[in-house]
């Protein structure tokens, strides 16, 4: 028997729709599919490192990686980010419900063996250089994420 796949676009970049994401993913690999998540646009931010890495950048480039968030624990929330104490106060209860956080599911993510894929045109676009994102990331495109969903039993995107 084939092995099911999972893929999902991952577009968005609020820390609870990243988080639904990894939950998702990290629950499809448990199920024994095959799991791709396709970081793209805002969702990139995901698999930047909490760091600031000196690299060469243009004006636009470095302004860009300046407004956005380094990291999944650096991310608001979609709904109730109230200049950022929601995030503050989601992270307590995650914490008191001994839910895990983003950074450590997608660490798990990668335990998993799930496919972790940013997007190469926005990795282009936004500037991003490979020594600012988090080690175990293929680059690809929509071309190689339509590869991969073509066979999927589960496609979202969120």
């Amino acid at each position: 028997m084939d092995k099911k796949k999972t893929t999902i676009v991952l577009f968005s970049g609020d820390y609870d729709k990243v988080m639904a994401a990894y939950i998702i993913a990290n629950g499809a690999a448990a199920y024994d599919h095959e799991v791709t998540i396709f970081h793209t646009f805002w969702g990139l931010n995901a698999l930047r490192k909490d760091e600031s890495i000196q690299v060469k950048k243009s004006f636009m480039e470095k302004m860009f990686g300046k407004m956005m968030p380094r990291g999944p624990e650096k991310m608001g929330l979609s709904k109730m980010n109230m200049a950022g104490m929601g995030p503050k106060m989601i992270k307590d209860i995650m914490k008191k419900h001994n839910t895990m956080p983003v950074k450590d599911l997608i660490e798990m993510a990668k335990e998993q063996d799930i496919k972790l894929v940013a997007c190469q045109m926005t990795v282009d676009l936004l500037g991003f250089k490979p020594d600012e994102i988090i080690d175990g990331v293929e680059y690809a495109g929509v071309a190689a994420y339509l590869a991969d969903a073509e066979d999927g039993n589960v496609n979202l995107f969120i």
